[in-house]
């Protein structure tokens, strides 16, 4: 089981539809999503990094920095995202997933451990990024097929990926409370 740090993060919703994430260690963000690729998001902080963060599948992000360093994280349900070799989990302490999971941890609830099976790929090469991306694509279209709908319940816990689309459908561009970790 690894033990990561945890550092909690909340969101604000900014007039013009941007939105600025506060983390608990006095990092900031500022970010808004592309409306031409709704798995993508642009973000600079106050610590003069900028750069993109993208959905995608099977609940992998992948975080480009301006300088073209990549990495990688995964969404690991109740409003947790794990990043790199589990050195952190970030928790949004806005959505009700986080904190219905900080409540639950805070309970010891097992089911909240992180396992080497969820941690995050290191690299991926360009094909295997591809194939998580059309993975996405299909995801998307078979919720909406299913009368699901695109905007999902963002972050429900249950752990499956079919869920889990930021709360975002593909008809608008309304921002979530939990949008790629």
């Amino acid at each position: 089981m690894i033990r990561p740090q945890e550092i909690g993060y909340s969101d604000e919703l900014l007039a013009d539809g941007s939105v600025h994430r506060r983390y608990e260690d006095g990092r900031e963000e500022w970010r808004h999503r592309e409306r031409s690729h709704h798995h993508l998001v642009r973000w600079h902080d106050n610590r003069n990094a900028s750069g993109t963060d993208e959905l995608l599948g099977d609940r992998i992000i992948k975080r480009t920095l301006a300088d073209g360093t990549v990495t990688y994280a995964r969404d690991i349900g109740y409003g947790r995202t794990l990043w790199g070799r589990g050195e952190t989990v970030m928790v949004n302490r806005t959505s009700f997933g986080g904190r219905t999971g900080a409540m639950l941890a805070g309970l010891g609830v097992a089911g909240l451990a992180i396992t080497a099976a969820q941690l995050p790929p290191l690299s991926m090469s360009p094909q295997e990024e591809e194939a998580l991306r059309q993975q996405q694509a299909q995801s998307q279209s078979s919720a909406g097929d299913s009368g699901g709908g695109g905007g999902g319940g963002g972050d429900s816990g249950d752990g499956g990926s079919h869920d889990w689309d930021a709360g975002w459908s593909d008809d608008e561009v309304a921002w979530s409370d939990d949008d790629f970790g």
